[in-house]
């Protein structure tokens, strides 16, 4: 259980606020600052004469709370992203509130000191100091319920993302199991230290099932679980079974989801080898191209007509599929192929490091 405990990521706290400490978010919010700077002046001003110069006042007017709001917000988010989402809106909105009583307060001396003429007439103090506040906790309650309710959607689906992928994972058919087992009993009298060995590749397969379903393993690792299950089948087919390597220029920190590619070798000795009477080869193959990888198995089949034939092979690839459109979207693909006594599967996924 320690070990389990170690293997699983630790998560970061998160908060329903954008990063204002990324350029991104800050430009995003400086358009749409401006943007808004510019609807209030088509709203308010008649005279095109002096539109340009009433826009330019009223953007450095919202443009300093933007940015303002913006850097407090980016100094303060290692403290709000260890608080809860409640804690977090009430403290944020008595800040940008703050915030626009401060800048209103030295707006409104600005230009009765230096005439700048941004507020036309000179206003009464209190009217233009309360309707500035009333405006911003208006606009700040809709916008930080908007960020919340938006924030909830996504843990929403990230929840059930992550119970899809942990229900794919546990579906995946060990039906090996029962051979394992079997050739690990036969091997105890006989050859007890190939059974010892058997029994702890079998531990790390099962262990290898227990892995979180949400992330990504490096392919090493995947390439490691997958021959641990080869050699328990060499155990039980001999020489019957055949496999060779050829996806050295895959680098090896590509990821993909776990236990993608022992069900594939699973499927081509089950369907395949264990069909043949003198057994076969299985062939995995694998290049990237640009950004993206491809990976193939193949292994040799019964042409023949068989009443008997084995079912399960949709299931499993299925169940492979989903899990690479869960992970990567579109960008990943399934294709199955059958000619001349050979049966491939092809996986294509994009090529993202292991971090």
């Amino acid at each position: 259980m320690d070990e389990l405990k170690k293997d699983m990521p630790a998560q970061e706290p998160t908060s329903f606020l954008p990063n204002f400490c990324n350029i991104r978010t800050v430009f995003s919010v400086v358009v749409l600052a401006e943007l808004l700077a510019l609807i209030l002046t088509l709203a308010s001003s008649t005279d095109l004469r002096t539109s340009w110069r009433y826009l330019g006042l009223v953007s450095l007017y919202i443009q300093w709370i933007t940015l303002l709001s913006a850097a407090t917000l980016c100094l303060l988010r290692p403290a709000l992203t260890r608080c809860t989402d409640q804690y977090t809106a009430a403290l944020v909105y008595i800040l940008l509130i703050s915030i626009v009583a401060f800048v209103s307060e030295v707006t409104f001396w600005a230009n009765d000191y230096l005439g700048i003429g941004l507020l036309g007439a000179a206003p009464n103090h209190l009217e233009f100091l309360g309707r500035n506040i009333a405006i911003s906790a208006i606009a700040n309650f809709i916008i930080l319920r908007y960020l919340y309710l938006q924030h909830q959607l996504r843990r929403n689906i990230e929840a059930e993302l992550q119970h899809r992928l942990q229900a794919l994972q546990a579906r995946i058919r060990p039906h090996f199991l029962f051979n394992s087992l079997n050739t690990i009993a036969s091997l105890i009298r006989r050859r007890p230290k190939q059974a010892e060995e058997a029994v702890e590749d079998l531990a790390d397969l099962f262990r290898a099932t227990l892995a979180s379903a949400s992330t990504l393993v490096p392919l090493i690792q995947e390439i490691e679980i997958t021959q641990r299950y080869l050699q328990i089948e060499e155990l039980r087919l001999g020489k019957r079974l055949k496999v060779e390597w050829d996806i050295s220029t895959i680098p090896e920190d590509a990821s993909l989801p776990p236990l993608t590619l022992q069900p594939l070798l699973e499927n081509a000795i089950y369907h395949g080898i264990e069909q043949l009477g003198e057994g076969g080869t299985i062939h995995c193959r694998g290049y990237l191209d640009g950004p993206t990888i491809h990976l193939n198995v193949i292994n040799p089949f019964k042409t023949k007509p068989d009443d008997n034939k084995r079912p399960g092979l949709s299931m499993a690839m299925d169940n492979i599929h989903q899990r690479l459109q869960a992970h990567f979207g579109d960008k990943a693909r399934l294709t199955i192929a059958s000619s001349e006594g050979y049966h491939q599967v092809e996986l294509k996924f994009p090529y993202i490091p292991t971090l």
